[in-house]
């Protein structure tokens, strides 16, 4: 059940992280970031990839937390 779970958390939140990156860097080019005033030093799939993690990490915070308030289901 631990893994049904898990899989639970985990995929809906990869499938939201990837269609929010998608549309953010469809509207921002990574070069024209600026962090603290200064472009960042790293490639452009750098910048996609620490966006994509950073993204599932808080949509599988989100889910969660749905998970963790939801009343236990008995079998």
């Amino acid at each position: 059940m631990k893994f049904c779970l898990l899989i639970w958390i985990l995929w809906p939140s990869f499938l939201v992280a990837g269609m929010a990156e998608g549309l953010l860097f469809t509207i921002i080019h990574p070069q024209d970031l600026l962090f603290f005033g200064h472009h960042p030093e790293i490639s452009d799939e750098s910048i996609y990839t620490i966006v994509f993690f950073t993204i599932w990490i808080f949509c599988a915070a989100s889910s969660a937390l749905t998970a963790y308030i939801l009343p236990a289901i008995e079998a």
